[in-house]
């Protein structure tokens, strides 16, 4: 299990990274100019690009309230965590169960260079970081292991990972479970006992494709793979479980009642899905 150390060694700011480009959305600081030419070419094909990413972040605020309340979870394996953004998945889920276990795994060295941020948890929880890949399932779970009892729930959350990784050959919705997301997220919820959950949010080109298709051009250029998925596609990685009221929506209508604060009246789509599901 790594902890936290100094990846500036290993910070390649030549191309951008899908971390540092969703920082400068969120308002952050932790990227290079590199990132934010990214950003910006994206927020000028689409300008909603920064409301979207807020959306996402706080369907993930909303999730792990509910997981962490209602569904008592005690804990949480975070995969692309990214970039430190108070309030972290560990601060939501520690002010409402103090001794919560949370494990974060990213790949990017400036996560883990920010990563003593990530573990300033409760003193009666458990706060961990592990400089992992989504790739590398088994490696994540063997170390995970080390914090995490596999004995009892787990909350696994994919929040805005899986529109990076592709689907095997020739990437798209029409490759095989033999490889690429599908599979990487099934033989993750295969390790998880009865009574876990999966958390997820994916892009979808659903209701705007053709800005969406230039996100993905745009990505493409800067050596980044986008890949948007329709509804059914991100409905594939819930198979075998049981989805949750109110099922697979736009991350704007899960669960809005659970927000701390008022979340702004939306007149247009936000092109982001997401869920949560229980494993039987």
């Amino acid at each position: 299990m790594t902890g936290y150390g100094s990846g500036a060694d290993r910070i390649d700011t030549t191309r951008p990274h899908p971390a540092r480009v969703y920082d400068w959305f969120l308002g952050g600081k932790d990227n290079y100019p590199v990132d934010e030419e990214l950003g910006k070419q994206i927020a000028g094909l689409s300008p909603d690009t920064k409301r979207i990413a807020r959306h996402n972040r706080w369907f993930m605020h909303r999730a792990m309230r509910w997981l962490a309340g209602e569904a008592g979870i005690r804990q949480f394996l975070d995969i692309g965590s990214g970039i430190p953004t108070e309030p972290n998945l560990h601060q939501i889920v520690q002010s409402a169960a103090p001794d919560a276990r949370v494990v974060y795994v990213d790949n990017d060295p400036i996560v883990l260079a920010h990563a003593e941020a990530l573990l300033s948890g409760s003193v009666e929880g458990v706060t961990a970081y592990l400089d992992a890949d989504v790739r590398e399932p088994e490696r994540i779970l063997e170390l995970a292991a080390e914090v995490i009892d596999f004995d009892r729930p787990v909350a696994l959350s994919l929040i805005a990972l899986l529109h990076f990784v592709g689907d095997g050959d020739g990437d798209g919705e029409g490759a095989g479970r033999s490889e690429g997301a599908y599979a990487l997220v099934e033989r993750l919820v295969e390790r998880l006992p009865a009574g876990s959950f999966l958390v997820l949010s994916q892009l979808t080109g659903d209701f705007d494709p053709e800005s969406v298709e230039k996100g993905v051009a745009s990505y493409a250029a800067g050596g980044v793979t986008l890949v948007p998925r329709s509804r059914r596609g991100v409905s594939r990685f819930f198979d075998g479980l049981e989805v949750v009221e109110p099922g697979l929506v736009q991350v704007v209508d899960w669960h809005p009642e659970l927000s701390l604060g008022d979340l702004p009246v939306e007149t247009q789509p936000v092109p982001i899905y997401g869920a949560v599901a229980r494993k039987p």
